[in-house]
C-alpha cells in the first residue's frame, strides 16, 4: 500500500509539473523573433508618394485592404483618419490598399472622407506578398496586417474594427519593447 501511495505522488507532482510548464507554454506571448516578417513590397501612393517596407523600417504600420463600396470598410475609415491624426505623430501609419477599384472612383472616395494616410492601388505584388499569411489568401475585405517596429507582423485582421478596438492595436503595439520610435 505505502509503494501504492507512493507511486501515486510521484505521478501527481509529475502531473502537476508538465501541467505548470505546459501553462506556461500556452499563455507565454510569441517572442519577436517567432513572428513572420513582413514581406517587402513597395508602390506609389495616389498621391504620388512612394510607399515601400524599406521606408517603414523601425516604424509601426497597419496595412489595410479595403474597397469604397465595401460597407465594412466604409464603417471603420473614419475611425482610421482620426487615429491617424492622433498617432501618426508617434511614427504609426496605415496604408490602405484599394482592392477592386478603379482610381478616379478611389480618389473621390479619399476625397470626400478625406483619408490622412498613403492609399495605392492594389497590384499582383502586394495580394501575393500578404496572401500569404491568411490561410487560403485575402478573400474578405477589409483584412488588415499589424506590422510592429522590428518588421514582424503582429495581428492579421479579418473584417472591420472601431476605433476603440484599433486603438488598442495601435498603443499596445507602439508600447512593446522595440517598438518606441
Amino acid at each position: 500500500m505505502k509503494k501504492m501511495v507512493g507511486h501515486s505522488v510521484k505521478v501527481w507532482m509529475v502531473s502537476a509539473l508538465l501541467l505548470f510548464g505546459m501553462t506556461g507554454m500556452l499563455f507565454a506571448a510569441p517572442q519577436s523573433a517567432d513572428l513572420p516578417l513582413a514581406p517587402g513590397f513597395s508602390a506609389v501612393s495616389l498621391d504620388g508618394k512612394s510607399v515601400a517596407s524599406a521606408k517603414l523600417a523601425g516604424k509601426v504600420y497597419i496595412v489595410n485592404f479595403f474597397a469604397s463600396w465595401c460597407p465594412p470598410c466604409r464603417s471603420e475609415i473614419p475611425d482610421m483618419v482620426i487615429l491617424q491624426n492622433t498617432y501618426g505623430r508617434q511614427g504609426f501609419t496605415f496604408i490602405g490598399v484599394a482592392v477592386n477599384e478603379t482610381e478616379p472612383a478611389i480618389r473621390s472616395f479619399i476625397s470626400r472622407n478625406r483619408i490622412n494616410y498613403p492609399v495605392v492601388m492594389v497590384n499582383e505584388q502586394l495580394i501575393s506578398a500578404f496572401s500569404k499569411y491568411v490561410a487560403g489568401g485575402i478573400r474578405a475585405i477589409p483584412t488588415s496586417f499589424v506590422v510592429n517596429s522590428s518588421g514582424r507582423i503582429t495581428q492579421v485582421i479579418t473584417g472591420p474594427r472601431n476605433k476603440a478596438e484599433f486603438e488598442k492595436i495601435i498603443t499596445g503595439t507602439l508600447r512593446k519593447p522595440g517598438n518606441t520610435k
